[in-house]
């Protein structure tokens, strides 16, 4: 992700063109308007040359991974986060996130680029909220039943 080029980012179809990320993978990744809008006020600020991220010291190179590391350690300090956070910590936050909003599991996949589901699973920690809220067979049987009763005539 540090070495995204202005090019890979895909306004028209709202989508981010990773090459090579994590498993050395191809993928794509979803845009949201209001990320788009920073992106786009980032780089009219630093206006590199084709990286989206220049590197600090060379910046005809991309951000390395450790000078990424830094920036997110000192955006989770800013924010007074006292957990480490690293940009992996991100990539299970957003799993994490889009599982507790009723995104489908394999979509969550797909989105992280496993071949597996397992792996996915992985990668998605349920928050006890999220596992309070689902509804047991049961419960939704009992309602079928109790639906489907005539009702009682008053007392």
């Amino acid at each position: 992700m540090n070495a995204l080029k202005v090019s890979d980012i895909d306004s028209k179809r709202m989508l981010i063109r990773i090459e090579q990320g994590k498993g050395r993978k191809d993928r794509n990744a979803m845009l949201s308007p209001v990320l788009l809008e920073l992106l786009r006020e980032w780089w009219k600020s630093c206006r590199s040359r084709g990286w989206l991220f220049p590197g600090g010291r060379d910046p005809v190179q991309p951000m390395t991974t450790r000078q990424l590391t830094r920036a997110c350690h000192m955006a989770a300090q800013t924010a007074e986060i006292t957990k480490r956070v690293t940009p992996h910590t991100l990539r299970h936050s957003f799993a994490t996130h889009l599982l507790e909003h009723g995104v489908d599991i394999r979509v969550i996949q797909v989105l992280l680029g496993h071949a597996k589901l397992d792996t996915t699973a992985l990668y998605t920690r349920v928050a006890t909220n999220t596992i309070r809220e689902v509804v047991s067979p049961l419960d939704h049987l009992l309602k079928t039943i109790k639906a489907s009763e005539p009702p009682k005539p008053p007392a």
